[in-house]
């Protein structure tokens, strides 16, 4: 089974634009599914992320707030593979 990488994120945030490109550039490393969420769509989501977006989720755990660790998520992505 795939990981799955999800990013709460919102339109016209520019952080949200760097780290939605650099999810996709990785999709052709590591096998993975890229879930987008716009926390815009759900004022629960709204209320939780709107101070930290965006946040990088692997398998529904947090990582990553604002930015990405991405020798940390190469990391973490490999050892997902090697399952």
């Amino acid at each position: 089974m795939k990981p799955q990488i999800t990013i709460y994120q919102r339109d016209r945030c520019h952080l949200c634009e760097i780290a939605a490109t650099l999810l996709e550039q990785l999709q052709a490393d590591f096998q993975f599914e890229l879930v987008q969420v716009d926390i815009e769509a759900d004022e629960e989501l709204h209320a939780l992320y709107v101070e930290r977006i965006p946040v990088i989720c692997l398998d529904g755990a947090e990582l990553y707030d604002f930015e990405i660790d991405l020798p940390d998520l190469e990391s973490r992505l490999s050892a997902a593979s090697a399952r």
